[in-house]
């Protein structure tokens, strides 16, 4: 239709329509937790934590966040925010993620590392965590989302519950006198040196809700500037625990909830206000003051080729035979030959005659877990550690045994070589029944070829500082070789019928 105005033709109508709002990004398309609710979350109508959601990944997308954010969920009503978030994701205990967020961040402190928890989580079981993070002023960013009460168990009473409210566990109301006054972790953080940015927000109307818009992009700004740490609290409705409507719920935050916790900016300041210096980074053999020697003295010691990729090793025996120090020593020494190395200790309350022992491995790759369930190698420095932990063993396997005999009865896995070696006799020969552990080494070591003996000397002069001992020490692990070299072979355990290798 013609323009009489201006005499130009009008563009014709069309049936476009522009998108003002959507899903932010952030999220899956699907929620894959349940098939027949892939389009909504599991949360409550009217709950604050879909609020909180939304705030925290429009903000990861405006800034560009995305790619290199990692959610920490603690278990919660929000324990299955990974079902939600496109992003990074590790579900913790109760109560741990700022110590895991701790651990995340240091390691990777290129990411955005987010802690996001629960009152009930974060102020109860969780205190110690969260506050010792703030303390030390982690470089993570936390948002607290405290609706006063434990939702997903029921409706518990939370530290954060207001005083003379009804709760399961606090049926006649809570008394300050009988359950004491709610936490206010935004004024209890904020009384610390470290952290860098602490504010309380509220979900209770649109005004407040822009305020925690706000909040959350700053404490993300902050971290990823690399400044400090962040706490942003977030007083949520709980509609169902509460036993009202959502529009009552939100009503009952501004009326009720602000008077006793007060909205406010705790602390807004640059970390280099704190002394927020960041320490030199150092390897890890620099740190531990390992440099690395040869029985030549040398700071290089000769390389050592290792003919596994991965070998696994326990130690096993009493409290008191050197078990727990032999696993260190191998582990120090698989550090010092370049080796990916972890060590996991197992012992009862005794200082002597307990149980105990170690799991060691020595891997060219990085160790997945420090636990082992059938180790390459087994050295039992007793007959109820060989007895116990022969089995596990693997085909192909080794067990050295501090005897010069096996015990009678004892069934020899199959396809496993048992040594016996008289460890225990050698090392009081020697002059200390302490170098037993030594012996067993050099034994290992000669019969294993896991790790190089002139490794092993160089870790010992490093720990032992008298002369005497040291030469004990150095005595006892060319003792442990030598039997290998002359006995092992006429030592060895023949395997019974059915057994046989």
């Amino acid at each position: 239709m013609a323009d009489e105005t201006k005499g130009t033709v009008a563009e014709p109508e069309t049936n476009a329509y522009e998108v003002i709002h959507e899903k932010s990004p952030v999220f899956y398309d699907l929620y894959e937790r349940k098939a027949e609710l892939k389009h909504q979350t599991h949360y409550c109508p009217g709950c604050g934590h879909g609020i909180a959601h939304k705030l925290i990944a429009e903000a990861l997308e405006e800034l560009g966040l995305q790619d290199k954010s990692i959610f920490v969920s603690p278990v919660g009503c929000s324990v299955f925010a990974y079902y939600y978030f496109d992003v990074g994701n590790v579900q913790v205990p109760h109560g741990r993620a700022p110590a895991s967020a701790t651990a995340i961040k240091r390691s990777c402190p290129d990411k955005i590392v987010i802690s996001y928890q629960g009152d009930g989580d974060l102020a109860a079981i969780g205190t110690a965590e969260i506050v010792h993070a703030a303390n030390r002023g982690e470089k993570i960013s936390v948002f607290f989302v405290n609706n006063a009460i434990y939702g997903m168990t029921g409706g518990q009473m939370a530290p954060t519950t207001l005083v003379g409210e009804k709760s399961t566990t606090s049926p006649w109301g809570r008394r300050p006198g009988n359950e004491g006054f709610p936490l206010h972790m935004s004024e209890l953080l904020a009384t610390l040196e470290a952290p860098v940015y602490i504010e309380r927000v509220a979900l209770s109307d649109n005004k407040n809700i822009m305020k925690a818009r706000r909040a959350v992009r700053k404490a993300l700004e902050i971290q990823r500037d690399g400044s400090g740490f962040s706490f942003v609290e977030i007083l949520s409705p709980c509609p169902t625990i509460w036993g009202k409507d959502p529009v009552q719920a939100r009503r009952w935050i501004g009326e009720r909830m602000i008077p006793t916790f007060p909205l406010n900016v705790f602390r807004d300041r640059k970390a280099e206000a704190v002394g927020n210096i960041v320490p030199p980074q150092r390897s890890v053999p620099d740190v531990l003051e390992i440099a690395a020697k040869d029985t030549a003295g040398n700071t290089e010691a000769r390389p050592h080729t290792h003919r596994n990729n991965n070998f696994s090793i326990k130690v096993a025996g009493f409290g008191g035979q050197g078990v727990l120090l032999l696993g260190q020593l191998l582990t120090e020494m698989g550090l010092r030959e370049g080796l990916e190395v972890s060590w996991l200790p197992s012992y009862g309350p005794e200082m002597r005659s307990g149980s105990a022992h170690c799991h060691v491995c020595l891997s060219k790759d990085r160790v997945g877990s420090p636990l082992i369930s059938h180790p390459d190698a087994l050295v039992a420095m007793n007959e109820i550690s060989l007895r116990k932990f022969a089995p596990q063993v693997k085909p192909g396997g080794l067990i050295l045994y501090n005897r010069d005999t096996v015990p009678e009865g004892f069934v020899t896995p199959k396809n496993v070589r048992v040594i016996c070696i008289p460890a225990s006799e050698m090392a009081d020969k020697l002059g200390s029944m302490k170098t037993t552990n030594i012996v067993m080494m050099g034994a290992l070591l000669e019969e294993t070829e896991c790790l190089s003996p002139g490794t092993a000397m160089g870790v010992i002069e490093d720990k032992v500082k008298k002369v005497a001992l040291l030469e004990t020490n150095r005595k006892a692990l060319a003792a442990g070789r030598h039997f290998i070299d002359e006995h092992a072979h006429l030592e060895a355990v023949s395997q019974p019928d059915g057994y046989a290798e």
